[in-house]
């Protein structure tokens, strides 16, 4: 599945919150939701590689998997 991450996602990724989690662990986040998502919702748990914990917001779209955003903990 295709993983699209947004210009906001990766503005996010600048900020002091999500300091350590990189495109690569959302897209490895995003390949473990499973099934379809109809409408933007919030996937709690995700650990990057760092240790660093967060949630993703995601939709699919015609194109692959969409990340809206990303939130650090």
């Amino acid at each position: 599945m295709r993983v699209i991450v947004t210009e906001h996602a990766k503005k996010r990724l600048r900020d002091f919150r999500q300091q350590r989690v990189t495109i690569f662990d959302i897209e490895l986040a995003a390949g473990q939701i499973p099934g379809n998502i109809p409408a933007a919702t919030r996937f709690r748990g995700f650990v990057a590689r760092s240790g660093r914990n967060f949630d993703l917001v995601a939709k699919d779209i015609s194109a692959g998997r969409l990340i809206i955003t990303i939130i650090g903990k």
